[in-house]
């Protein structure tokens, strides 16, 4: 099970940190990722993290101002969003990878960026 929070409504140029826990497996064996959904458009890729934190795969538009991390202690991946902008409003979504599958996702956090 996966749930993602820290979304809310915030002003260009401002920071957001995502956070994602996820129960009931060994979070430290799955790939977990993150997605974004904007108003009227359809899920696209955001971000990615192996198991380990050893490899990191962004989308090439947002490397710079998006980072993705992961504590396997407290089985959370965060997802921190600097300087943003009108275009990052979407409903966010944490996911978690199975055998080259995204097959566990979480509820989504809706971030809001007011300009």
């Amino acid at each position: 099970q996966l749930q993602a929070s820290g979304g809310g409504l915030a002003q260009a140029g401002a920071s957001l940190r995502l956070s994602c826990a996820a129960s009931g497996r060994t979070f430290s064996d799955y790939r977990m990722g993150w997605f974004r959904q904007p108003p009227g458009k359809e899920r696209d890729f955001v971000a990615a993290i192996s198991g380990d934190s050893g490899i990191k795969t962004f989308i090439s538009s947002l490397k710079g101002r998006f980072a993705i991390s992961r504590d396997n202690a407290k089985n959370t991946v965060y997802l921190q969003i600097d300087s943003l902008k009108p275009e990052d409003t979407a409903v966010y979504y944490c996911a978690a990878d199975s055998r080259g599958t995204w097959a566990f996702w979480g509820q989504g956090t809706l971030v809001t960026v007011s300009s």
